[in-house]
């Protein structure tokens, strides 16, 4: 019997979609398979906290949360050592700030999007917590960019340290 098996990954826009014959207990082991492949899939950034380790869904969401809460406060040291070099540019530092501001706003509609599917339920916490984290490890790359920043760099808008 022919059947087409569609698994949605539902922590971001992955999809597996294939076709097979299934027969006896083929459906199982091709099941296994295709949940092991889901969650080898590197989405979100939480193997620093081993949160693929864990069982339960309470301590994956606690585990998710804590890996957004390290990240947010680096990405809170990033953005004080920023200010911190703007300190004598009051026009760009404005900036900095509308733009941070901004940012959060979009990372936290962003978040609210992707995880509508299982607001409510006992993964949300989980998902919400990944997109959170996974938003703000790209963010803290565009300001380690900034920081990095040589004098007469035209194009970057902190200046370097001295």
């Amino acid at each position: 019997m022919l059947a087409t098996e569609r698994w949605c990954y539902i922590f971001g826009t992955s999809e597996i979609s294939f076709a097979i014959d299934i027969s006896g207990g083929i459906r199982m082991r091709i099941t296994a398979f295709a949940i092991a492949l889901i969650l080898a899939t590197p989405t979100f950034a939480l193997a620093e906290q081993n949160c693929g380790d864990l069982t339960t869904q309470t301590d994956m969401n606690i585990c998710a949360g804590k890996a957004y809460a390290k990240s947010d406060a680096e990405l809170n040291v990033l953005y004080k050592q920023i200010e911190a070099r703007l300190k004598d540019d009051a026009d760009t530092k404005k900036l900095l700030v509308s733009t941070q501001k901004a940012w959060v706003g979009y990372r936290d509609a962003e978040c609210n999007f992707s995880s509508s599917k299982v607001t409510g339920g006992t993964v949300y916490p989980f998902i919400s917590s990944s997109c959170l984290n996974n938003m703000t490890r790209s963010r803290i790359e565009d300001l380690k960019g900034y920081l990095k920043c040589g004098d007469g760099d035209l194009d970057c808008p902190v200046p370097s340290a001295n």
